[in-house]
């Protein structure tokens, strides 16, 4: 792959520093993911309206977490993007009709002071029930997908001996990096950027006293597929990851029964195989059952503010 072809990643750099619990987020994702709280929450004041732009592109900028934790502005969002962030969803663990993924709208809210960004969540959970008339069921599904296992001879994972705690505070700029071009971190916790090398373009991972669901959670989210743990690894691991970035909605190609390989062509191996090559693990395609929500009903056109 040319330089030129990767050219489109260079100018972005993905840096996701996951700080959360992962298990606490594998429990979220199982089977009480859809179980809103008997509590309803609200935000103070909320604006709901039609999209305008002509921009191919939409924009969900605030909320806790961020430089402006109090409010939230999103700028030409589908519904789907909205449900996706209130129910804290992956995009395969949603069906609803084709107008959720193209209408599209601008949404400003205020919450209370000192919201969490779960209590951020359940407000939009709120805000799409009263604007959009939002009603939706969690049902199981068998998708395609793929299983996390350990290859011949054990896995390559270090155990860290470092605590789970995370850092504290959002860092002001990108990370450092080391002598090879991986983040550097200080706390527990798992980075990923993109950066030049050898006339491409790599994304550089790593990851300090992470689970393994924090690893899957990645996978799941990078090829956008259910994918079950299957490894048996228990506790915290240091790991390192270098791969080729993969053009958007690229599926995992299947992993080689034999070594694998990658074009001569190629600065890094595709992220299957960097799985392989690098942690000692494998992916093997079966069908994963998953937590599905389903949109029975939804307005187009949200009531008035």
């Amino acid at each position: 792959m040319s330089f030129c072809g990767l050219s489109r990643w260079s100018q972005r750099i993905r840096q996701l520093i996951l700080l959360a619990q992962w298990t606490v987020l594998a429990c979220i994702l199982g089977a009480s993911v859809f179980a809103q709280s008997s509590t309803t929450l609200g935000f103070d004041a909320a604006s709901v309206k039609v999209s305008t732009s002509q921009a191919v592109r939409g924009s969900m900028r605030g909320g806790p977490g961020t430089n402006d934790p109090g409010r939230i502005s999103f700028t030409n969002v589908t519904l789907s993007n909205v449900i996706l962030r209130a129910y804290d969803l992956m995009a395969f663990q949603l069906s609803a009709p084709e107008w959720v993924s193209s209408r599209r709208y601008d949404i400003a809210a205020v919450m209370p002071a000192g919201a969490s960004k779960e209590q951020c969540n359940r407000m939009l959970q709120t805000l799409l029930a009263e604007r959009f008339n939002l009603v939706a069921h969690q049902e199981t599904r068998s998708l395609q997908g793929f299983d996390l296992v350990a290859v011949r001879g054990g896995s390559k994972l270090k155990a860290s001996a470092e605590s789970t705690a995370p850092a504290s505070g959002t860092p002001d700029g990108p990370p450092k990096t080391d002598s090879e071009g991986y983040p550097e971190l200080s706390a527990p916790g798992l980075i990923m950027m993109e950066g030049a090398k050898a006339g491409g373009v790599i994304v550089f991972l790593t990851a300090k006293s992470q689970p393994l669901s924090a690893l899957v959670h990645l996978l799941s989210r990078e090829f956008q597929m259910p994918i079950g743990d299957q490894t048996g690894l228990q506790g915290n691991f240091d790991f390192k990851l270098a791969f080729a970035p993969k053009p958007p909605g690229a599926l995992p190609p299947p992993p080689s029964p034999d070594s694998p390989s990658y074009a001569a062509d190629d600065v890094a191996p595709n992220l299957t195989t960097a799985v392989q090559q690098q942690l000692g693990l494998r992916l093997n395609a079966r069908k994963v059952p998953t937590d599905v929500l389903v949109v029975d009903r939804a307005e187009q056109l949200p009531t008035q503010n």
